[in-house]
């Protein structure tokens, strides 16, 4: 048996709030303007109430809404599965094991906060979402979603993605979006998450019936995904595992990997690790500061690890990883000595995707690659030490839409970076 799962009546249903179990406090966000703490007001034109909450909640437990979970349970719970073909290819003696979030709707554990979000802005009366995407997963994921809320949705894609990934662009308009490429005032411009958000932020702030939807970075998004996290300490018991040695999750924003690892933050015997591009290291070579979370300073400014909201990544496949600062939450942890952070150049994770693809037979999004180059690399060093080893990781999307990426990488096309 190498896949454990569980019924859809088990699937969470309380998100874990990391906020109040932080040993460090977060230090809050500012206003652009004034440079003095942001209240609900200041957030209320760009955010539902009901999400403003959750982001300054005090609650360890926040209940999910029972028309969420309607939605999650179409493929919640997910799987978790050994992967011991893999395991066998590297003789390696640690378990590993990968929480399949590639079964949602739209591909990713996007839909996760994707769903609520929706929700909550249907429920203030919102009639219109404008949002940002990277590699696509996010907007294909709010898109999915809006429609089950009869919402319009307008999608600003990076332009490097634009181009790289036109069959996320054609399943977002399937479910009646509409996406343009970002930036939309300089065409020449491969265009980066922050000023997509810069975008994205501008086209909400201009009417009355549009909020801003933002798929990482700010607490309530890692707060959804924490339904990954939640499950997987189930079916590791289900496995027959006490814990995780080591947690490991792709990070750009930190939704993916804060949706694994805050659920296990609370116990020092696991190991929390984030994976990087090096071509967008921002936890590895990134300054903590205050900084916006878009280009044009539109945005609160937020205490994280960044590399400066100017900073335009290379064009790398991984789309979803090439933001110039990370969350709070993720930064917090970071910046305490909890969480532990690595980078790796795009061919190493290419490398480590063909390799996952050929033992397990799943074909892993960009993103989801890097967490699997260090999965590997840890069970490796397990190997060279002759430890026993249990790993997690969130195997975050498949690569179906990123196929171009693949044929670069396979004819040596691919840019190192």
């Amino acid at each position: 048996m190498n896949r454990y799962n569980l019924t859809s009546d088990q699937i969470p249903t309380a998100w874990f709030n990391a906020l109040p179990a932080l040993v460090e406090p977060l230090l809050p966000p500012l206003h652009p303007g004034t440079q003095e703490p942001v209240g609900p007001d200041d957030l209320s034109p760009l955010f539902p109430m009901g999400l403003i909450a959750q982001e300054m909640s005090p609650e360890l437990w926040i209940d999910i809404p029972g028309e969420v979970l309607d939605i999650l349970r179409l493929w919640r719970p997910t799987p978790l599965v050994r992967a011991e073909r893999l395991e066998r290819a590297l003789g390696t003696p640690a378990r590993i094991y990968y929480k399949d979030e590639s079964v949602s709707p739209a591909g990713s554990h996007k839909t996760n906060t994707a769903v609520p979000q929706a929700f909550y802005n249907q429920a203030e009366g919102i009639k219109r979402i404008a949002t940002e995407t990277g590699a696509g997963q996010w907007g294909t994921a709010l898109s999915f979603a809006s429609r089950q809320f009869d919402l319009d949705c307008k999608v600003y894609m990076v332009r490097a993605s634009y181009e790289q990934k036109p069959y996320r662009k054609i399943l977002m308009e399937t479910w009646g979006s509409e996406v343009v490429a970002s930036p939309v005032d300089q065409p020449d411009h491969p265009g980066s998450l922050g000023l997509a958000i810069s975008d994205a932020v501008r086209d909400a702030g201009g009417r009355d019936d549009t909020h801003y939807a933002l798929g990482s970075v700010l607490n309530h998004v890692l707060l959804h995904q924490t339904v990954i996290g939640l499950e997987a300490k189930d079916q590791l018991a289900l496995a027959g595992e006490a814990r995780p040695d080591v947690v490991i999750g792709c990070c750009g924003g930190g939704s993916s990997l804060g949706g694994i690892a805050l659920p296990f933050m609370a116990d020092a015997a696991v190991r929390l690790v984030a994976v990087e591009p090096s071509s967008c290291p921002t936890l590895t070579e990134g300054t903590f500061e205050y900084d916006f979370g878009d280009t044009a300073g539109l945005t609160p400014l937020l205490a994280m690890y960044t590399l400066g909201h100017d900073f335009v990544p290379p064009s790398i496949h991984a789309g979803g990883l090439r933001y110039h600062g990370d969350s709070p939450i993720i930064s917090n942890l970071v910046k305490s000595g909890r969480m532990e952070a690595i980078a790796y150049p795009q061919g190493k994770t290419f490398e480590a995707a063909v390799q996952f693809a050929n033992t397990e037979g799943k074909l892993p999004a960009p993103e989801t690659g890097h967490a699997i180059r260090a999965v590997i690399d840890e069970a490796l060093a397990a190997k060279e030490l002759g430890e026993e080893r249990v790993i997690l990781f969130n195997y975050s999307g498949h690569g179906f839409l990123d196929l171009s990426a693949y044929d670069d990488y396979l004819n040596g096309r691919l840019i190192d970076a």
